[in-house]
Formats: structure tokens, C-alpha cells, sequence
């Protein structure tokens, strides 16, 4: 049932049911805002513009009065009440309205693997023909819409992109056109979608306004998107068509404003195009609130990338069922759900995010009937979930639940363990939580954590991580620390790095800007040169995030750009900050905007910081106002506090610049409006905020470039030391003798501490094949020293061909394989076999090479192959620090701490090919264990 038109109605009778509601609205107002003078609140109070309560807020008030008054109301109310007396008309009409089934029509799973994949597919149109091609009536959406259930088949998908493709073409829409798609969830979004693809354009998917009585103000949000985009046409809904004459006006390659019903109702012929693998695909705009919109541009080639790497690293598969609420302007929703469904062929439950917002525990139920095994959401719906009544979700069952995506926000680490225990009780499993890391730049998905895992929570020291830098790990009793959630690893055939402010790549547990490369990533923003080149560091993308790795996983630690996210949603301060400037009474460029973290909620509020020198509560009530009603009209939401304060609370640096982050500090210790000490001090006093850590720093930085030059003095000197000396050394014992001790003396003049555990397994007495993990250049420095020194290290047969350290493995007694040529290598592995059956023991390296991103690479067999034959045991030997202090394709060495650690030794159990894999695996096991990497095989 809708609400009740906006007609002067006379409520008679209601008089008792009004002021029960305004005593929940004048509640739920100072809940929000205790720290204001109590608000008067009447019927006819607008609820963002005077009352400031945001969507969120919205809705925690239509739950109470449903609670209240015991009636169900309509979603649609959430999208069209203005004030109290909307919802009152609504509570007094709501007798009729029954309480929904929650438990509804199941979709008909495909068997596991019956449908495969389109792995030879090179653009999202030939995925979908291959599907419609092999099964055109089997169901790819289940809409959930508040009229009922509504399937979309492969085939339905193909005939209405078909006819919309062809409307296009009607109109003289030519390939590389920019076609905008602003439309709600529902079937239309996808023929028109993929129907812009089909005719060889480029979609731009914008978000549709929330409310229809704010279109207009909207669509001038988006008019810097469609600008930027140069999009020839905008695809809408029947509403919005009267008012687009103000984009037509303000964007000058608008040429018409058209809806799918209009395009497939054209009589066109479809004409098929060919496409090409790095044709554009998507312009994906990272926001529309800011002035200076950034459209990422995407290839066929990015986005297929991405969802097969997102595809391995979940195992997703045809019988997974994918349940999502997510908007389709946005990549998650689109990109990660909706594009990932139809590559795997997975059954999409699909409802709109205002059904979602209504009633969150419609996405469980939804999960629920249809047994979802993926869904993702942002940190702020788990926290929704959780405010879910207990008769709510009676009979859930969540147990189908493998994977819970949790991104595209801060995730939370108290949330995490909140809906863990809540939903346990359902069936959900607290191993699916899955916290992923991503960014539109890298299509969607940049880093995920193995399956099954569960969320891994890191609790470091804040003060060290603050001075220095560094993710010192913290006492469980340090009621201090900083809690950060691992977001995973990279993504197959993706890398991700930290650097530090000079682009030098940092250590482990080190905190610095995350960059990435692989092949989902961007070329750049479209026709936006200057921000294209700020995005791309040689190689490598700035992802514009601070972050540290730390066995393997990345751990994000805060935002390089001032951007606040928030329900989901960019907001950029600045543009906010210039437009509160502007009011009368407001000191202009005294503003600040930032984010400040709700402890209870795990989201990010949004704080208005702004000074001014008016008094008197009505008259600081009636700027609050003033900044809410500008706020709204701006970003299409209120800020959760207004704070008004006098003049010099707002933190600047010497030259100018709103310092956000030390504002929000001094707001959340509670000394805004506090007694200010003088002008001079306080100028001091920031000049010396600003100057410590940047000298700190420089002085970090000064002191990493002289270690790197001392470094190479040292290895160069004591190199050509130990060359000379092992040629002229007579005797081959002596020889490998004096380079363990160089190897020491290495290590203690560089001021590198090597510790050595595990010793005492190597056997004593008979001949062995120790392995170990190989992460850098220093490898063989570190085994030298660590080790006995009779032993003999096997290196790659391409380092022969260079003089120097063919002339020095050759005098200390190491030996060759060649991993090139088969049979070469077969004679390799028998000669290795008869210098261990002589009472030889081996070094070997079974990985062969290593890269600069951090993680065990597959193993060779000869190593284990040489222990099986010749019936030695095999010693496991795991390297931890070395890659961090000198990664490939890197020549700026580190101090650093190395470990090494030998495990216990492995005996073969037979001469045959069984026998050298199980050794493998049983050393890779050990291995991994140890070395504080991830297993890339696992």
C-alpha cells in the first residue's frame, strides 16, 4: 500500500497517534545530537533540511514507529516522506497492510559445473552470447521487487539489449559514443546496459536520485559526469524526462533524454558490431559530488581480467547462487555481482537497495531461500543487520553463506565479531566474513584473503605506527591499540606494493602508499589528463591509500586524499568546506569537514566543523539549519553534527591549508570552544606540529639512503676481498671456511641480525638435501653464514655464463642444474644423486627464482627427486626478511632482521616419483609455516 497522496487532509482522531510520533522524532533528533539545545519539532518539521536525520536515520525512525504502532509500512515511504505528517498519514492507513512472507520463490539452481565458463571469451557481449547460446531459458536474474518476483533469462537479457542496441542505432548513436544510464535497479538497467554494448557505445552508469521531489537538483550533480563523459544520450525513467532540459542546456553533446521502453519500441534493425577486446567497456565515475568528476576508463580486457582473477580466488562456480542488494551505478554491484554472475553463469537474487535500506533482513531472507552462497556488502549493512528485531528473522538459515564480502568501506573489527555472534545462531559461519580490499582504478577486486580463513584482525601499538611509521604488533592488554582487519593478497596475476615518500619500496610491517599494477587496472580517467598522470608512478598505480603488508596481507590504515566515505559513498571536503564558507555569519576558509569513526555503529560520521562569532542559541540554531539545507542540497544527505565554534578552532598550516585531521582530533578529545592560548603560541605551536614529523622523515629518509650506500661500499669491498682470496686459497675446505666467515662478518658490519634456529636438525653423520624458500639476492649470504660450511650449494646453469661468480662457485665446489633443457636436467639430478650416495650434502633452492611481491612459487622436483634416489632425508629451511631488505628489481638495500629456521628432517619413503612428491609437499608445508609468507599454491 502507498502513502497517502499530499492533499490538506483532516486527521480526525489522530491527535493522541501524533503526539506519540513527534515524542519518537524529538527522541530519535537528541539521541543524535545531545550535545544541542533540545529542538522543537511539530508535524510539519522537514526531516533533513530542520531535523538533519540522514536516510539511515530515516529509517531507525520508521522501524520505531512500526514498533511503536504496530503496522507495517510501505518502502516506498522512505524514498517520498518529508516530514512527521507523512508518516503519520501513513501509520493511520497502514490497518490494511499485512506483514510480508519473507519466505518466497526459489530459483532453480544450476547442477555444479553444467554450465562452465566462457574462458575464451574477449568481450562481456560474447560472454552473454555464449550463454544464451547454450541455455537461453535457463533464469541469470531473480528481481525481488516489492510487486513480486521477476525473472530475466539469458535469452530475455540478449532479445531486450538487442532491441535497445537497435533503438540506438535508430538514433544515430555511433561506436565510442558515451551513452549515460541513469535507472533504478530493475530490468530496464540491464537492457539498457548491455544494449549500449551491443551497439558498440560506452555505457555510464549514474545514480538516480533518491527522492523525485530532488530530481532536479540531482541531475545538476551529474551534469559535471555527462560533461566530462561527452555522453550523446542519457537513458532514463519516465519521471525524470520533463526536467532533463537542464542537461540538455548545461551539456552541450546532449542530444537526447530517452527511456528502454522508447528505444525497444523503435523498429529498428539490430546490426551486430564487431568488438574488440580493448574496446571501451565502461566509464565507471569514482563520484558525483565532486566538481572535478574522474571517469575510470575500463576495457572489456580490464573487467574479464578481474572477474576471472575474483573468480579464482573465491573458486567460484555454477553452483553458487549470488545475492545482492548493491546499486548498479556502483562497481561492486555492477562489476563484482551482477558482470561476475553472468561470466560463471550464477543465479542472481537481485533486489533494489531502497528494499534493502527498508528492511535490511530482507537481503538475509534472500540468502536464505534461495541458499546464496555469495553476497557482498559494505561495513554499514552488517551493522543494519544487526539492529534486526529477533521475530524478524526466526527460521533464517544462513549456513549456504560460504563467502560475506565485506568492502568498499573501513571494515570494521567490532562489527565483525558482532555479526559473527549474532548470526551464529543461524547457521552463518564466521569463517565466510570475508574482508576484501578494491577501487574502480583496478575495476573492482585488487586484493582478496584465502577462502575459509576468516577475518584476520591486527592489534598494533598507535604510538609507534603514529612516530614512526611501523605496525609494531601490541600486547592483547594494551587497551591502546589500533585494530586493523587483513583485506588479503593480491589478486592472481596482480601486485601490490608500499612505498615510502620517495617511491622506494618499504619494508614489512611498514607503513607507506599502496600501489598496484596487473592487468584489471586502468589506463587512466577520461579526459582528464592532469589527474591520469597524478594516478600513475612509472608502472605502477597510486592507489591514494596508506597501508602496511604483514605476513602477506595487506592491512589498510587510513586515506592518503581527505576523501570520506560514508555509508558506502565519497565526499569530497573541499567542495563542502567552500560552500558552508559562503553562508552568511560562517568565517570563510575556517571550515573543515572530516570523518569521524562511530565506535558503536563501525561507520564513519560526517562532522561540520565550522567557526563563527554569532551567540545566542536561536541564532546558532538557525545556521545549523542553514548548513543542513545546504549539505542536503550538495550531497544528498545531512552530516551527522553540525558543531559551531569561535574563531581560531579550525586547524591550519603555516600556509593556510585546513589541517582536517588535527581538527578532528581536537573535536573528538571534546576541547572544541575551549580557552585558546595566543595567536603567537599557537603559531608556533602548529609551525612545530608541522615541522617535527616532516624532519623525523627527512631524517628517516636521509638515514635509509646513507645505510644503502654504506651497504654497497661494504659488499663491494668485501666482494672483491673474497673473490681474490678464494682463487689463491689452496684447499677447497679452507675455501668454503673463510666465505662462512666473510659471509658473518658481512652481516655484523652491514647491521644485519641473523638468528638461527633449528640447528640441531641436520643430521649428523650422513649425507642430506636441505631446501629453502628463496626471496632475495641475500639468500645465499644468509645460508652461508647460518650454516656448516662443508656443504654444497646447486645453482642455476645461467649464472655460468657470467665470469666472476663462475670463477668463484666453481672454487668453492658448487654444482649445476639446468632448468631449461630436459634432458640436460635429467643429468643434473644423476649427478647430483651420486655426490649425496658419496656422503655429499646439498643446498638447493627448489623455487629456482623469486619475484618482488611476497609468497611461496611452485618448487622444482629435482631437489626431492636427488633425495627419493638417492634415499636422503631432506632438511626444510625457511628464510624470513630477506625479500624486504633486498626485493628484485630492486638495488636499494635495507637493515632488516633475518630468521631462519630449520625443521625437522624428512625421510622418503622409496625411490619413486610418489615418493619425491610427497617429500615436496611435506617440506613446502614446513616452509610455509615458517617463513612468514603466503603459500601462492595454496
Amino acid at each position: 500500500m502507498g502513502v497517502v497522496p499530499e492533499t490538506q487532509v483532516e486527521i480526525k482522531g489522530s491527535s493522541r497517534a501524533a503526539e506519540s510520533l513527534l515524542g519518537l522524532v524529538q527522541e530519535l533528533v537528541a539521541e543524535l545530537r545531545p550535545q544541542q539545545a533540545r529542538q522543537a519539532v511539530s508535524l510539519d518539521s522537514v526531516l533533513d533540511r530542520e531535523l538533519g536525520l540522514d536516510s539511515l536515520a530515516s529509517l531507525e525512525l520508521l522501524l520505531r514507529v512500526e514498533r511503536q504502532f504496530d503496522v507495517h509500512l510501505p518502502d516506498t515511504l522512505l524514498s517520498v516522506m518529508e516530514t512527521p505528517r507523512d508518516i503519520l498519514r501513513a501509520v493511520l492507513g497502514a490497518e490494511a497492510v499485512m506483514p510480508e512472507t519473507l519466505a518466497g520463490h526459489r530459483v532453480n539452481v544450476p547442477v555444479p559445473g553444467a554450465a562452465g565458463e566462457p574462458a575464451e571469451a574477449a568481450t562481456l557481449i560474447e560472454v552473454l552470447d555464449w550463454h544464451a547460446g547454450r541455455h537461453p531459458e535457463q533464469t541469470h536474474i531473480l528481481l525481488c521487487e516489492q510487486e513480486g518476483q521477476r525473472e530475466i533469462t539469458y535469452n530475455d537479457l540478449l532479445e531486450g539489449a538487442r532491441s535497445v542496441s537497435a533503438g540506438l542505432s535508430g538514433l544515430d548513436i555511433e561506436p565510442g559514443q558515451a551513452v549515460a544510464i541513469m535507472l533504478p535497479t530493475g530490468r530496464e538497467f540491464f537492457f539498457g546496459f548491455y544494449g549500449v554494448l551491443l551497439a558498440g557505445a560506452v555505457p555510464v552508469p549514474i545514480y538516480p536520485p533518491v527522492r523525485l521531489r530532488q530530481i532536479e537538483e540531482h541531475m545538476r550533480r551529474q551534469a559535471g559526469i555527462l560533461s566530462n563523459a561527452q555522453a550523446r544520450m542519457l537513458i532514463t525513467f519516465d519521471e525524470a524526462k520533463p526536467l532533463t532540459r537542464l542537461l540538455k542546456s548545461g551539456v552541450d553533446t546532449l542530444r537526447a533524454v530517452v527511456t528502454v521502453d522508447e528505444l525497444s519500441r523503435s523498429g529498428a534493425r539490430h546490426a551486430r558490431l564487431a568488438m574488440q577486446a580493448q574496446d571501451i567497456a565502461l566509464l565507471q565515475y569514482t563520484s558525483g559530488s565532486t566538481g572535478d568528476p574522474k571517469g575510470v576508463v575500463l576495457t572489456h580486457a580490464n573487467l574479464l581480467a578481474n572477474i576471472r582473477a575474483m573468480g579464482q580466488a573465491t573458486g567460484a562456480n555454477a553452483g553458487d547462487v549470488f545475492v545482492s542488494w548493491l546499486p548498479l551505478y556502483h562497481d561492486m554491484g555492477l562489476i563484482g555481482a551482477c558482470m561476475g554472475s553472468l561470466y560463471y553463469g550464477l543465479p542472481l537474487i537481485l533486489m533494489s537497495p531502497l528494499n534493502f535500506i527498508a528492511r535490511p533482513q530482507r537481503w538475509l531472507w534472500a540468502i536464505s531461500n534461495h541458499h546464496g552462497t555469495l553476497s557482498p556488502a559494505p561495513n554499514f549493512a552488517y551493522e543494519l543487520c544487526l539492529r534486526a528485531m529477533d521475530d524478524d528473522i526466526k527460521g533464517l538459515d544462513l549456513s549456504s553463506w560460504r563467502m560475506a564480502f565485506n568492502g568498499a568501506e573501513p571494515v570494521s573489527p567490532d562489527t565483525i565479531e558482532r555479526f559473527s555472534a549474532r548470526f551464529s545462531t543461524y547457521g552463518f559461519r564466521r569463517e565466510s566474513l570475508t574482508p576484501v580490499y578494491g577501487l574502480a582504478e583496478s575495476s573492482v577486486g585488487l586484493a582478496f584473503p584465502p577462502m575459509d580463513r576468516g577475518p584476520v584482525v591486527d592489534r598494533i601499538k598507535r604510538e609507534t605506527l603514529a612516530r614512526q611509521g611501523k605496525a609494531v604488533p601490541a600486547d592483547m592488554d594494551d587497551a591502546n591499540a589500533l585494530q586493523f582487519v587483513a583485506c588479503g593478497r593480491p589478486l592472481p596475476g596482480h601486485q601490490i606494493r608500499i612505498v615510502d615518500g620517495a617511491g622506494r619500496e618499504v619494508a614489512e610491517r611498514e607503513e607507506g602508499r599502496l600501489q598496484f599494477t596487473g592487468p584489471s587496472v586502468t589506463s587512466g580517467y577520461f579526459h582528464n589528463p592532469e589527474a591520469t598522470a597524478e594516478l600513475y608512478q612509472g608502472d605502477w598505480l597510486d592507489s591514494g591509500d596508506f597501508a602496511y603488508i604483514a605476513g602477506g596481507d595487506i592491512y589498510l590504515t587510513g586515506r592518503a586524499k581527505d576523501i570520506i566515505i560514508r555509508a558506502g559513498r565519497n565526499i569530497y571536503p573541499q567542495e563542502l568546506e567552500d560552500a558552508v564558507g559562503s553562508i552568511p555569519r560562517i568565517r570563510k576558509g575556517c571550515v573543515a569537514a572530516f570523518a569521524s569513526r562511530d565506535l558503536e555503529s563501525g561507520t564513519e560520521r560526517l562532522v561540520i566543523l565550522a567557526e563563527t562569532r554569532e551567540r545566542g542559541p536561536e541564532k546558532m540554531d538557525a545556521l545549523r539549519q542553514q548548513i543542513n539545507e545546504l549539505a542536503v542540497e550538495l550531497l544528498g544527505t545531512p552530516p551527522d553534527e553540525v558543531v559551531l565554534a569561535p574563531p581560531n578552532t579550525v586547524l591550519k598550516t603555516s600556509s593556510g591549508k585546513i589541517r582536517r585531521a588535527a581538527s578532528r582530533e581536537v573535536y573528538e578529545r571534546g576541547d572544541i570552544g575551549g580557552a585558546r592560548p595566543s595567536v603567537r603560541w599557537q603559531l608556533l605551536r602548529l609551525a612545530m606540529a608541522a615541522a617535527i614529523p616532516q624532519l623525523r622523515r627527512g631524517m628517516r629518509n636521509a638515514g635509509k639512503v646513507l645505510y644503502a650506500g654504506y651497504a654497497w661500499a661494504l659488499f663491494l669491498l668485501m666482494a672483491t676481498g673474497v673473490w681474490l682470496s678464494v682463487i689463491y686459497l689452496p684447499n677447497l675446505a679452507w675455501r668454503r671456511r673463510f666465505v662462512r666467515a666473510a659471509a658473518r662478518l658481512f652481516l655484523r658490519l652491514a647491521g644485519v641480525s641473523l638468528m638461527v634456529r633449528g640447528l640441531e636438525h641436520l643430521p649428523r653423520g650422513r649425507p642430506f638435501v636441505l631446501v629453502a624458500n628463496h626471496a632475495s639476492y641475500l639468500d645465499g649470504i644468509m645460508l652461508s653464514a647460518a650454516l656448516p660450511a662443508g656443504l654444497i650449494y646447486v645453482v642455476k646453469r645461467e649464472v655460468e655464463a657470467q665470469f666472476v661468480p663462475r670463477v668463484f662457485l666453481r672454487r668453492i665446489g658448487a654444482e649445476y642444474v639446468d632448468r631449461l633443457d630436459a634432458q640436460r636436467g635429467a643429468e643434473d639430478t644423476a649427478r647430483l644423486r651420486d655426490a649425496v650416495h658419496e656422503g655429499q650434502s646439498l643446498v638447493i633452492l627448489p623455487e629456482g627464482t623469486f619475484d618482488r611481491a611476497p609468497g611461496l612459487m611452485p618448487f622444482h622436483m629435482g631437489a626431492f627427486m636427488v633425495a627419493a634416489r638417492a634415499g636422503a632425508p631432506v632438511v626444510p629451511a625457511a628464510i624470513r626478511g630477506t625479500r624486504s631488505m633486498l626485493r628484485a628489481d630492486s638495488w636499494f638495500p635495507r637493515r632488516g632482521v633475518v630468521g631462519i629456521v630449520i625443521d625437522a628432517p624428512i625421510t622418503p619413503e622409496g625411490a619413486e616419483w610418489s615418493a619425491a612428491v610427497s617429500l615436496r609437499d611435506r617440506a613446502r608445508r614446513d616452509i610455509a609455516h615458517h617463513c612468514g609468507e603466503p603459500d601462492l599454491l595454496a
